[in-house]
Protein backbone atom coordinates (compact mmCIF):
# COMPACT_ATOMS: atom_id res chain seq x y z
CA UNK A 1 0.00 0.00 0.00
CA UNK A 2 1.14 3.66 -0.75
CA UNK A 3 2.22 6.03 1.79
CA UNK A 4 0.00 9.03 1.18
CA UNK A 5 2.62 11.62 1.21
CA UNK A 6 3.67 10.27 -1.40
CA UNK A 7 0.19 10.17 -2.87
CA UNK A 8 0.23 14.06 -2.20
CA UNK A 9 3.48 15.04 -3.51
CA UNK A 10 2.38 13.32 -7.06
CA UNK A 11 -0.52 16.45 -6.75
CA UNK A 12 2.54 18.84 -6.24
CA UNK A 13 2.33 18.62 -10.06
CA UNK A 14 -1.28 19.45 -10.83
CA UNK A 15 -4.17 17.74 -11.46
CA UNK A 16 -6.99 16.59 -9.58
CA UNK A 17 -7.09 16.82 -5.61
CA UNK A 18 -6.62 13.43 -3.72
CA UNK A 19 -9.92 11.79 -2.60
CA UNK A 20 -10.36 10.06 0.69
CA UNK A 21 -12.59 9.10 2.88
CA UNK A 22 -13.27 8.70 6.99
CA UNK A 23 -15.10 6.03 8.75
CA UNK A 24 -15.69 5.33 12.54
CA UNK A 25 -16.02 2.03 13.86
CA UNK A 26 -19.67 0.89 13.89
CA UNK A 27 -21.40 -0.06 17.54
CA UNK A 28 -23.24 -3.09 15.98
CA UNK A 29 -23.09 -6.16 13.50
CA UNK A 30 -25.46 -4.23 11.30
CA UNK A 31 -23.49 -1.45 11.27
CA UNK A 32 -20.70 -3.45 10.39
CA UNK A 33 -22.56 -5.52 7.53
CA UNK A 34 -23.74 -1.80 6.26
CA UNK A 35 -20.60 -0.25 5.93
CA UNK A 36 -18.79 -3.44 4.55
CA UNK A 37 -21.35 -4.51 2.57
CA UNK A 38 -22.81 -1.27 1.29
CA UNK A 39 -21.55 1.98 2.42
CA UNK A 40 -17.71 1.73 1.28
CA UNK A 41 -18.18 -0.40 -2.03
CA UNK A 42 -20.77 2.12 -3.13
CA UNK A 43 -17.54 4.53 -2.16
CA UNK A 44 -15.38 2.59 -4.32
CA UNK A 45 -17.28 4.48 -7.10
CA UNK A 46 -14.74 7.08 -6.19
CA UNK A 47 -11.93 5.39 -6.42
CA UNK A 48 -10.52 7.44 -3.61
CA UNK A 49 -6.90 7.74 -2.69
CA UNK A 50 -7.20 6.25 1.12
CA UNK A 51 -9.70 5.62 3.62
CA UNK A 52 -9.23 6.47 7.57
CA UNK A 53 -11.01 4.75 10.44
CA UNK A 54 -10.96 7.10 13.49
CA UNK A 55 -10.03 5.69 17.26
CA UNK A 56 -12.83 6.03 19.64
CA UNK A 57 -12.10 8.41 22.52
CA UNK A 58 -9.81 6.76 25.36
CA UNK A 59 -8.68 4.00 22.72
CA UNK A 60 -11.97 2.39 22.97
CA UNK A 61 -11.79 1.12 19.53
CA UNK A 62 -8.62 0.55 18.76
CA UNK A 63 -8.54 -3.37 17.99
CA UNK A 64 -11.80 -2.90 15.56
CA UNK A 65 -10.20 0.25 14.27
CA UNK A 66 -7.42 -1.92 13.29
CA UNK A 67 -9.45 -4.51 11.88
CA UNK A 68 -11.27 -1.92 9.62
CA UNK A 69 -8.58 -0.31 8.11
CA UNK A 70 -7.03 -3.67 7.49
CA UNK A 71 -10.43 -4.86 5.81
CA UNK A 72 -9.84 -1.48 3.68
CA UNK A 73 -6.78 -2.55 2.51
CA UNK A 74 -7.06 -6.61 2.22
CA UNK A 75 -10.41 -6.73 0.90
CA UNK A 76 -10.98 -3.91 -0.84
CA UNK A 77 -7.17 -2.69 -1.81
CA UNK A 78 -7.39 0.81 -1.09
CA UNK A 79 -4.36 2.66 1.08
CA UNK A 80 -5.57 2.72 4.82
CA UNK A 81 -4.82 5.49 7.13
CA UNK A 82 -5.60 3.93 11.62
CA UNK A 83 -6.09 6.50 13.93
CA UNK A 84 -3.92 6.53 16.87
CA UNK A 85 -3.93 9.07 20.64
CA UNK A 86 -2.10 9.11 23.30
CA UNK A 87 -5.44 8.49 25.60
CA UNK A 88 -5.46 5.96 27.63
CA UNK A 89 -1.94 4.07 26.88
CA UNK A 90 1.61 4.16 28.37
CA UNK A 91 4.50 4.26 25.66
CA UNK A 92 4.90 1.04 26.37
CA UNK A 93 1.44 0.15 24.98
CA UNK A 94 1.58 2.42 22.20
CA UNK A 95 5.12 0.55 21.23
CA UNK A 96 3.20 -2.75 21.45
CA UNK A 97 0.16 -1.13 18.66
CA UNK A 98 2.70 0.96 16.34
CA UNK A 99 3.67 -3.28 16.08
CA UNK A 100 0.55 -3.85 15.62
CA UNK A 101 -0.40 -2.00 13.19
CA UNK A 102 2.86 -2.62 11.32
CA UNK A 103 2.70 -6.07 11.42
CA UNK A 104 -0.84 -5.52 9.59
CA UNK A 105 0.76 -3.87 6.72
CA UNK A 106 -1.03 -0.09 7.82
CA UNK A 107 1.90 2.37 6.84
CA UNK A 108 -0.64 4.81 7.55
CA UNK A 109 -1.07 6.72 10.73
CA UNK A 110 -3.06 9.74 11.77
CA UNK A 111 -1.29 10.97 15.30
CA UNK A 112 -3.77 12.25 17.61
CA UNK A 113 -3.80 14.16 21.40
CA UNK A 114 -7.17 12.03 21.39
CA UNK A 115 -10.14 12.59 23.75
CA UNK A 116 -11.14 10.99 27.10
CA UNK A 117 -14.37 9.08 27.11
CA UNK A 118 -18.11 10.93 27.54
CA UNK A 119 -17.81 12.09 31.38
CA UNK A 120 -14.42 11.48 32.42
CA UNK A 121 -13.20 15.25 32.37
CA UNK A 122 -11.18 16.64 30.88
CA UNK A 123 -7.67 15.26 28.94
CA UNK A 124 -5.18 13.94 31.46
CA UNK A 125 -1.56 12.48 30.48
CA UNK A 126 -1.46 8.86 30.94
CA UNK A 127 1.29 8.05 33.56
CA UNK A 128 4.34 7.18 31.37
CA UNK A 129 2.49 8.06 28.10
CA UNK A 130 2.38 11.12 26.32
CA UNK A 131 0.83 14.40 26.81
CA UNK A 132 0.36 16.13 23.48
CA UNK A 133 0.37 14.47 19.51
CA UNK A 134 3.76 15.96 19.03
CA UNK A 135 5.16 13.30 21.20
CA UNK A 136 3.44 10.59 19.60
CA UNK A 137 4.57 12.12 16.09
CA UNK A 138 8.18 11.77 17.20
CA UNK A 139 7.32 8.50 19.11
CA UNK A 140 6.20 7.07 16.02
CA UNK A 141 8.79 8.31 13.71
CA UNK A 142 11.25 5.56 15.26
CA UNK A 143 9.21 2.70 14.27
CA UNK A 144 10.03 2.98 10.81
CA UNK A 145 8.44 3.83 7.30
CA UNK A 146 5.39 5.27 8.39
CA UNK A 147 3.98 8.12 6.50
CA UNK A 148 2.48 10.12 9.75
CA UNK A 149 -0.67 12.90 9.24
CA UNK A 150 -1.79 15.19 12.27
CA UNK A 151 -5.00 17.23 12.70
CA UNK A 152 -5.07 20.74 11.85
CA UNK A 153 -8.42 23.32 13.22
CA UNK A 154 -9.23 26.08 11.61
CA UNK A 155 -10.52 28.06 14.08
CA UNK A 156 -8.41 26.69 16.57
CA UNK A 157 -8.70 23.63 18.90
CA UNK A 158 -11.65 23.75 21.46
CA UNK A 159 -9.77 23.20 24.47
CA UNK A 160 -6.62 25.71 23.76
CA UNK A 161 -7.54 28.37 26.00
CA UNK A 162 -4.75 30.64 24.66
CA UNK A 163 -6.30 31.14 21.42
CA UNK A 164 -5.79 30.20 17.85
CA UNK A 165 -2.54 31.10 17.01
CA UNK A 166 -1.09 29.78 19.95
CA UNK A 167 -2.83 26.58 18.32
CA UNK A 168 -1.60 27.21 15.36
CA UNK A 169 1.62 27.30 16.73
CA UNK A 170 0.86 23.89 18.45
CA UNK A 171 0.48 22.80 14.91
CA UNK A 172 3.99 23.88 13.39
CA UNK A 173 5.62 21.82 16.38
CA UNK A 174 3.74 18.67 15.31
CA UNK A 175 5.12 19.29 11.96
CA UNK A 176 8.46 19.67 12.72
CA UNK A 177 8.15 16.21 15.48
CA UNK A 178 7.94 14.58 11.26
CA UNK A 179 4.13 14.76 10.35
CA UNK A 180 3.66 14.61 6.90
CA UNK A 181 0.55 16.55 6.34
CA UNK A 182 -2.17 18.08 7.87
CA UNK A 183 -6.32 16.90 8.02
CA UNK A 184 -8.32 19.82 9.08
CA UNK A 185 -11.40 19.40 11.32
CA UNK A 186 -14.75 20.61 9.91
CA UNK A 187 -15.37 24.19 8.99
CA UNK A 188 -18.53 25.54 7.26
CA UNK A 189 -16.92 29.27 6.57
CA UNK A 190 -14.04 28.39 3.71
CA UNK A 191 -12.47 31.97 4.58
CA UNK A 192 -11.57 30.32 8.52
CA UNK A 193 -9.81 27.36 5.94
CA UNK A 194 -8.09 30.26 3.79
CA UNK A 195 -6.66 32.13 6.84
CA UNK A 196 -5.39 29.34 8.84
CA UNK A 197 -3.22 27.94 5.65
CA UNK A 198 -1.95 31.45 4.63
CA UNK A 199 -0.66 32.05 8.57
CA UNK A 200 0.37 28.36 8.45
CA UNK A 201 2.71 28.83 5.31
CA UNK A 202 3.35 32.45 5.06
CA UNK A 203 3.94 33.25 8.33
CA UNK A 204 5.00 29.75 9.94
CA UNK A 205 6.71 28.15 7.16
CA UNK A 206 4.90 24.75 7.24
CA UNK A 207 5.41 23.04 4.07
CA UNK A 208 3.47 20.02 4.56
CA UNK A 209 0.22 19.66 2.38
CA UNK A 210 -2.77 20.72 4.17
CA UNK A 211 -5.98 18.84 3.50
CA UNK A 212 -9.30 20.47 4.09
CA UNK A 213 -12.20 18.24 6.24
CA UNK A 214 -15.47 18.21 4.68
CA UNK A 215 -18.72 17.06 6.28
CA UNK A 216 -21.75 17.19 4.14
CA UNK A 217 -24.51 17.65 6.77
CA UNK A 218 -27.29 14.98 7.10
CA UNK A 219 -29.56 16.67 10.08
CA UNK A 220 -29.68 19.90 11.68
CA UNK A 221 -29.82 18.86 15.06
CA UNK A 222 -26.94 16.47 14.03
CA UNK A 223 -24.77 18.68 12.46
CA UNK A 224 -25.54 21.35 16.00
CA UNK A 225 -24.21 18.74 17.83
CA UNK A 226 -21.12 18.35 16.14
CA UNK A 227 -20.11 22.07 15.98
CA UNK A 228 -20.38 22.41 19.73
CA UNK A 229 -18.43 19.67 20.31
CA UNK A 230 -15.19 20.50 18.13
CA UNK A 231 -15.96 24.34 17.93
CA UNK A 232 -16.58 24.70 14.13
CA UNK A 233 -18.32 27.69 13.88
CA UNK A 234 -21.95 27.91 11.38
CA UNK A 235 -22.19 31.08 9.85
CA UNK A 236 -25.48 33.10 10.12
CA UNK A 237 -26.79 32.64 6.64
CA UNK A 238 -26.15 28.61 7.00
CA UNK A 239 -27.70 28.16 10.34
CA UNK A 240 -30.76 30.74 9.18
CA UNK A 241 -31.10 28.01 6.30
CA UNK A 242 -30.80 24.98 9.09
CA UNK A 243 -33.48 26.36 11.55
CA UNK A 244 -35.44 26.98 8.23
CA UNK A 245 -35.25 23.03 6.92
CA UNK A 246 -35.74 22.30 10.26
CA UNK A 247 -36.13 18.27 11.08
CA UNK A 248 -36.57 17.85 6.87
CA UNK A 249 -33.94 15.85 6.97
CA UNK A 250 -34.29 15.05 3.17
CA UNK A 251 -34.70 18.72 2.37
CA UNK A 252 -31.29 19.29 5.06
CA UNK A 253 -29.54 16.39 3.26
CA UNK A 254 -29.96 17.98 -0.06
CA UNK A 255 -29.03 21.76 1.37
CA UNK A 256 -25.84 19.98 2.78
CA UNK A 257 -24.55 18.36 -0.53
CA UNK A 258 -25.11 22.11 -2.39
CA UNK A 259 -23.01 23.41 0.26
CA UNK A 260 -20.06 21.15 0.59
CA UNK A 261 -20.38 21.18 -3.36
CA UNK A 262 -19.41 25.29 -3.38
CA UNK A 263 -17.08 24.93 -0.67
CA UNK A 264 -15.15 22.28 -2.42
CA UNK A 265 -15.11 24.23 -5.86
CA UNK A 266 -13.57 26.78 -3.82
CA UNK A 267 -10.96 25.22 -2.25
CA UNK A 268 -10.15 23.21 -5.46
CA UNK A 269 -9.65 26.95 -7.13
CA UNK A 270 -7.48 27.71 -4.18
CA UNK A 271 -5.44 24.38 -5.16
CA UNK A 272 -5.84 22.42 -2.28
CA UNK A 273 -3.95 19.09 -2.14
CA UNK A 274 -6.86 16.92 -1.26
CA UNK A 275 -10.83 16.57 -0.36
CA UNK A 276 -11.18 14.55 2.98
CA UNK A 277 -14.50 13.89 3.09
CA UNK A 278 -16.42 12.54 6.91
CA UNK A 279 -18.39 10.64 5.21
CA UNK A 280 -20.63 9.63 8.86
CA UNK A 281 -20.42 5.73 7.29
CA UNK A 282 -22.82 6.81 4.29
CA UNK A 283 -22.18 6.98 1.01
CA UNK A 284 -25.15 8.96 -1.08
CA UNK A 285 -24.10 12.83 0.06
CA UNK A 286 -20.31 12.37 -0.57
CA UNK A 287 -20.92 11.02 -3.75
CA UNK A 288 -23.16 13.49 -4.91
CA UNK A 289 -20.73 16.39 -4.34
CA UNK A 290 -18.13 13.91 -6.08
CA UNK A 291 -20.02 13.98 -8.89
CA UNK A 292 -20.87 17.48 -8.60
CA UNK A 293 -17.46 18.24 -8.79
CA UNK A 294 -16.54 15.95 -11.77
CA UNK A 295 -14.44 13.31 -9.75
CA UNK A 296 -15.93 10.39 -9.78
CA UNK A 297 -13.54 8.59 -10.98
CA UNK A 298 -15.27 5.36 -12.00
Amino acid sequence: MQLIRDILAARRNGGPPAVSFEFFTPKTVEGDRNLLDRTIPALLKAKPDFCSVTYGAGGTTREKTLALVDALQSRFHITGMAHLTCVGSTAAELSQIVAQIRELGIRNILALRGDPPVGTGEFAPTPKGFSFARDLVSFARCFGEFSLGVAGFPEGHVACKEGKHADWQHLKEKVEAGADFIVTQIFFDNDDFHRFRDHLTNQLGVRVPIIPGILPILSANQVKKFTQLCGATMPAAFLAKLDELGDDDVSVTQFGIEYATRQCEDLIRAGVPGLHFYTLNKAFSTLHVLDGLGLLRG
